[in-house]
């Protein structure tokens, strides 16, 4: 992680989980289980047997990401960039942010140009909204982003 101290001027800087995590029960490691049997099994009737081999692969993968905890991470932003945990943003492979306010959570969403990893979610609840809004609107154009349907269906599987 960056050093804070390295900086000059401001500097905004929290420590939080990557997302929210929510522990899953054994009915939905069954039904997992059940979909990914069912469509495996389907595909191969269609005789698709690679198809079923992917289907139960991504299956499996699930079930192992749905049992890890989220990494507890840095976030820092400061005159050069945000720093997420070991990565690095640059201003200038920011293309626009926007700070969404709930009662629950607050989140900031970043626009990047990176071609891996083009939004960020970010929990800001650590931090003052306005804070954020101000430090980046000085280097970042502000546009109302929204959160991306990947990040939506993840969070309706439970992740």
């Amino acid at each position: 992680m960056a050093d804070k101290e390295a900086y000059k001027g401001n500097i905004i800087y929290w420590s939080g989980y990557e997302h929210q995590h929510e522990a899953k029960s054994s009915d939905w490691f069954w039904a997992l289980g059940i979909i990914a049997i069912s469509a495996a099994i389907t595909s191969i009737l269609f005789g698709n047997v690679l198809f079923a081999i992917l289907i139960m692969v991504a299956a499996s993968t699930l079930g192992i990401l749905a049992t890890k905890e989220p990494e507890f991470v840095e976030f820092l932003i400061t005159d050069k960039g945000l720093h997420v945990g070991d990565s690095f943003y640059e201003y200038s492979d920011i293309r626009a942010f926007w700070v969404e306010e709930n009662e629950e959570e607050n989140t900031l969403l970043v626009d990047t140009l990176k071609t891996f990893a083009p939004h960020l979610v970010i929990p800001i609840n650590e931090v003052s909204p306005d804070e954020v809004r101000d430090m980046l609107s000085a280097f970042v154009h502000e546009e109302e982003l929204t959160e991306p349907i990947s990040y939506k269906v993840l969070e309706l599987l439970g992740f």
